[in-house]
């Protein structure tokens, strides 16, 4: 028979699993009570694997300008880097799935295609303000020590949503879901708490390539690989700047994210698209028309996209995006808004803008034009008149 410390440790085992799953329990009903479709569980050392990938991918390069990416990748390699007492890492995921097939905005090129995520409030505020109201219930219960995060720490939340089982990391390097396809916004609450561990989800690509060929650009070296460099929802978003020549014509009517890849795969069949008390697309975001939003001036800009991701990135690179899509457009009916952004005070406008005029108009109406313009005080404006084919602007 089992001596009186025996009885007394496997007491104390079983109350122990049975505070794990009340606790586990408690916070999958308020998981289910903010909104969110999906709450699993992982531990804090479950991602090993993730930081050789880290390294390979930004000691190729492949994070383009995103020099934050490199800066932060000791904290990055796992959650104990970031917070040494997380015993335990709780991964949510809010479907965001659109109501129709984003790309059908491809063939109207007159309008501008925005990312479905991008088409309402911005997600990081959302799913910020739940997990608040989650993690302070919890921590009031569990009487532990809780961080919350969505997207703006040094987090790899796709690697710890595949080890939770939320899904797997897809060949485009999304995360991919049996119920819900490529549309889940995530994120994440670190926890002191022990809490019951979930399974790892497994790899269902198999020999699907939709997402690689998908892609425009082809921005994917290999299976599983990105290149930012000449990812689309990079250049739009997180690059500064001018874009490089050869990938606009490529860009299309892009002017904020692509979806491509997404929406090309076949697992989103099991994805409802996203309820009312979720996000649903701004109808004014649906489709909005590029000789629009060329017209905001910074003002306009910010009002228009007041409380939208796409405010982040400031009116200047907006409209450096929309130029490229006019340019891509044929639409001549864009030639008179383009000619007044010649005078913009920002170089990466007025050096869109010529390159725009230069797709929109005629030979000889570019030339005649640039005839009557002076030179350009910046270096990367000049460099984009001589890029198409005019060596000096002198009026």
């Amino acid at each position: 028979m089992p001596d009186a410390t025996e009885t007394s440790a496997g007491q104390d085992d079983k109350a122990r699993t049975r505070a794990r799953e009340k606790l586990t329990a408690f916070l999958r009903d308020e998981a289910l009570a903010q909104g969110f479709d999906l709450c699993r569980i992982t531990g804090a050392d479950s991602i090993a694997e993730a930081a050789p990938r880290l390294d390979a991918y930004l000691d190729q390069g492949y994070h383009g300008t995103m020099e934050w990416m490199a800066e932060t990748r000791e904290r990055r390699r796992s959650p104990r880097a970031l917070w040494s007492e997380v015993r335990s890492v709780v991964v949510f995921g809010l479907n965001y799935g659109p109501d129709r097939d984003p790309r059908d905005i491809l063939q109207k090129p007159d309008k501008a295609a925005i990312s479905v995520y991008a088409r309402n409030r911005d997600y990081h505020d959302v799913i910020k303000g739940r997990l608040k109201e989650i993690a302070t219930r919890f921590a009031a219960r569990a009487k532990e020590d809780v961080k919350v995060f969505v997207d703006t720490a040094p987090i790899m939340e796709k690697p710890l949503a595949a080890a939770a089982g939320l899904g797997w990391q897809g060949k485009h390097t999304n995360l991919v879901s049996r119920t819900h396809g490529s549309w889940l916004f995530l994120g994440s609450m670190f926890t002191t708490a022990d809490l019951l561990i979930d399974e790892a989800e497994t790899d269902h690509c198999g020999s699907c390539t939709a997402c690689l060929t998908a892609c425009p650009t082809n921005a994917f070296p290999a299976p599983y690989q990105l290149d930012a460099r000449r990812c689309i929802s990079y250049l739009t978003i997180e690059h500064k700047g001018p874009i490089d020549p050869a990938l606009r014509p490529l860009i299309g009517n892009r002017v904020y994210g692509c979806d491509d890849c997404l929406a090309a795969c076949p697992w989103n069949k099991f994805a409802a698209s996203a309820s009312e008390m979720k996000l649903v697309a701004r109808e004014d975001l649906r489709e909005p028309s590029i000789a629009f939003l060329l017209g905001l001036d910074d003002a306009a800009f910010r009002s228009f996209f007041s409380g939208s991701p796409i405010k982040r990135i400031g009116r200047d690179r907006f409209i450096r995006n929309l130029l490229i899509a006019a340019g891509n457009s044929n639409d001549r009916t864009l030639i008179d808004i383009c000619r007044l952004l010649m005078d913009d005070a920002a170089p990466v406008v007025r050096g869109m803008a010529v390159w725009a005029l230069s797709r929109l108009m005629t030979s000889g109406e570019f030339s005649a034009f640039a005839a009557n313009r002076a030179e350009d005080s910046d270096s990367e404006v000049r460099a984009e008149w001589q890029q198409a084919g005019i060596v000096s602007c002198t009026q």
